[in-house]
């Protein structure tokens, strides 16, 4: 399995199952520890890798415990303090962090909620924690560009000096995007009057900066679509099987696949999520190199080894209410609403069962 593999394991599980977490213990044991160890690769296990409710006296307070402490050559190199998940993660939860960073030899601690990971250093001043992460992960809202320095922290990749260096330029990244999202969803004077003042040659009154304020949100909002639709352009394929208009089609056995014209087919964000659930449901049982998903006008097909008689399942979002069609043994199709993309997970056994019957 793959780094991102694991990753979309992980989320998926969290997706499934944090609702059912009411304790920090239990998150622990459901999110953070599957982390360290399938993730990060650390056996949870071994006492000289993983120490759980780490002891470190610090000045007058004795016998304060982290939550882990993770080992490398006899030493410690990350710390990690842990709250339950759906929890915000400020700066009061990071107590301990800012103390321990202090007397120990490591230079990452992490902050996390099991969902979301905030990763600190010391770039302000040597030897004392920052006051900002340099670098924040969702699993819910996986950020392909921060990928390359999470594999730093495995136990297989470890450079904490190439983190380090690195670490500066994503804290100030990661900013500059904060503000940027602010400033396409809710821009300020400055942002609006920069735009206004280049494109609009009369005196910029109240009412004008009110009506560039709209303006400025529409064509923001408009160039981030156009950057979307252009990438999910070059990733549409225009070949797939005929259209199935039935609630239930029996005796499902494609032959020729169907010629679609790509200028025609819109591929969406949540065809694309929903794939990316399917996948991370169905690589339990298969390897996951081996799903793949084809877009038609009428559907968004997943299937086994790129081959129209291996359907896993069809997604239908191209109409109000979305139906995931779900296949049977002899291949047939039986469409089921759903109201939500989470509602994929309801049908997880199935998808497993019919992606197992192709081997």
């Amino acid at each position: 399995m793959d780094f991102m593999e694991k990753l979309n394991t992980l989320s998926a599980k969290i997706k499934q199952q944090a609702g059912a977490i009411q304790t920090e213990e239990a998150t622990k044991t459901a999110f953070v520890m599957p982390f360290i160890h399938n993730v990060l690769g650390y056996d949870v296990f071994d006492p000289t890798e993983v120490v759980p409710e780490f002891i470190c006296d610090v000045g007058t307070k004795k016998g304060e415990k982290i939550d882990y402490a993770i080992f490398k050559n006899g030493e410690v190199q990350i710390l990690i303090e842990c709250k339950k998940i759906g929890d915000d993660l400020n700066l009061n939860h990071a107590s301990q962090l800012f103390r321990y960073f202090h007397v120990t030899n490591a230079r990452i601690s992490i902050l996390t909620n099991g969902q979301v990971y905030k990763f600190f250093t010391d770039l302000d001043s040597p030897n004392k924690m920052d006051e900002k992460p340099f670098l924040e992960f969702d699993l819910l809202d996986i950020d392909e560009y921060v990928l390359p320095e999470l594999r730093k922290l495995t136990k297989s990749a470890f450079d904490v000096e190439s983190i380090i260096n690195a670490a500066g330029e994503l804290k100030y990244v990661s900013q500059i995007k904060k503000i940027i999202n602010t400033q396409f969803t809710t821009p300020d004077e400055d942002f609006v009057k920069f735009f206004a003042s280049r494109v609009y040659d009369g005196i910029i009154t109240q009412k004008v900066r009110d009506s560039f304020t709209e303006l400025t949100k529409k064509a923001t909002s408009q160039f981030l679509n156009d950057q979307i639709n252009e990438r999910l352009k070059s990733a549409m394929s225009g070949v797939q099987i005929p259209a199935v208009t039935q609630d239930t089609v029996t005796g499902l056995e494609p032959s020729e696949p169907e010629v679609s014209d790509e200028s025609e087919i819109q591929t969406t964000i949540d065809e694309l999520e929903g794939y990316h659930i399917v996948k991370a449901i169905v690589r339990t049982v298969v390897d996951a190199g081996r799903i793949s998903q084809r877009d038609t006008k009428s559907y968004f097909g997943i299937l086994l080894d790129d081959n129209n008689r291996k359907p896993i399942c069809r997604l239908h979002f191209n109409r109000t209410q979305k139906y995931i069609g779900i296949f049977d043994g002899d291949k047939n199709e039986t469409r089921h609403p759903i109201s939500t993309l989470d509602e994929i997970y309801q049908h997880a056994d199935i998808l497993k069962s019919t992606a197992s019957l192709y081997d």
